[in-house]
């Protein structure tokens, strides 16, 4: 750690003396590694007083090429990302040598997750979601606003590009997936691994398709079902369980007790009542949304897809994918919420103010 802080300290150094050194200013590369184009377009936002020029990358591997090719002089990384995630970039950072400043900018909240990417070189940890004064802060703290020149407009290619609604439910998602996940980590004393979430515009013959895949991916062994309405607004969310989640997840909770029909009944709810009720509360907060959740329903020991008559009523909805892992133990498990056709509307006209 001592030498990755000496390296920082010297390439802050060089950054400031290349800039300073000159009689007009150039600006400083800044590289932007997100996959949620609508977290992209948030920090390019906050960055708008800075005199950097901007590149963005949507995964790990894209982040890397740009680095090499001196684009991010200071590079703000995602963590939860396809292709290469911001874990094995910094590792590939520092096994290779690369000079690049790099700070983490994520939804997981994990106090392990903010330990990891220290370890690995980081210079520091914003949580999302992001703004001006956070941004600000932030360089502060972390000693690199005296190497940042303030400027009254930025000029950046792709500012006027507007983040799709799929997009930014994603990233809204991600956020509150970030929330639930610390939770269940401090539940159960583990790290949780966090995915991409997925958001998208479903049919009902789509959602047969997904339910009948996490039903194959998963070996499904219980689902638990939960009702939730606010203004306007309105769905259910499944919290689907791996076959051999139940046995791992009672060994954490210091059960040594049978596992009984109720026993499993009762870790099922205790897990829905954090990664439901989180993640319904995060989701909400970014929204302006109080969520009321109905009572939940243990839908049975070996999962079945419902009848198509019963999809029939999903004509159109926002779907919302989530699947956490732990990590060093067999479990597993899917978040799946469905928001009502009828919603769709609110949730449109709530996002189009972010």
């Amino acid at each position: 750690m001592a030498e990755a802080e000496h390296s920082d300290k010297n390439y802050k150094s060089n950054i400031s003396h290349t800039h300073q050194g000159a009689m007009v200013s150039a600006p400083i590369p800044v590289l932007i590694c997100d996959d949620s184009a609508f977290a992209r377009k948030q920090m390019v936002r906050a960055l708008s007083e800075w005199n950097v020029t901007i590149t963005e990358a949507s995964h790990g591997l894209e982040a890397l090429e740009a680095v090499r090719a001196g684009k991010g002089h200071l590079l703000f990384l995602d963590l939860n990302m396809p292709i290469l995630d911001g874990y094995q970039v910094l590792e590939r950072i520092r096994s290779q040598d690369l000079q690049t400043l790099v700070v983490v900018v994520s939804g997981d909240i994990q106090s392990e997750a903010r330990e990891r990417v220290m370890a690995l070189g980081a210079l520091g940890f914003i949580n999302k979601p992001i703004d001006a004064k956070i941004l600000r802060d932030a360089l502060g703290e972390y000693g690199l606003a005296d190497e940042l020149e303030h400027r009254s407009k930025l000029a950046v290619d792709n500012a006027n590009r507007q983040a799709t609604l799929e997009e930014l439910y994603q990233e809204l998602s991600n956020v509150a997936m970030g929330r639930a996940g610390a939770l269940l980590s401090e539940l159960l004393g583990v790290f949780v691994q966090l995915p991409v979430p997925k958001a998208r515009i479903n049919t009902a013959d789509d959602i047969a398709v997904l339910l009948e895949q996490l039903r194959l991916e998963t070996n499904t062994s219980a689902t638990l079902c939960q009702g939730f309405i606010g203004p306007d607004i309105s769905g259910e969310a499944l919290l689907i369980f791996d076959q051999h989640s139940l046995e791992d997840m009672a060994r954490l909770l210091g059960s040594d007790d049978e596992l009984t029909a109720a026993r499993q009944h009762e870790m099922l709810l205790d897990v829905a009542n954090v990664l439901i009720s989180a993640y319904l509360g995060e989701l909400g907060r970014q929204i302006d949304i109080d969520f009321s959740q109905g009572t939940p329903v243990i839908l049975g020991q070996h999962y079945h897809l419902p009848e198509p008559e019963a999809l029939r009523r999903w004509k159109r909805t926002l779907t919302i994918e989530v699947g956490y892992r732990i990590e060093g133990f067999n479990i597993s498990c899917n978040l799946l919420l469905l928001f009502t056709e009828d919603s769709i509307d609110a949730l449109n006209e709530r996002a189009r103010y972010l």
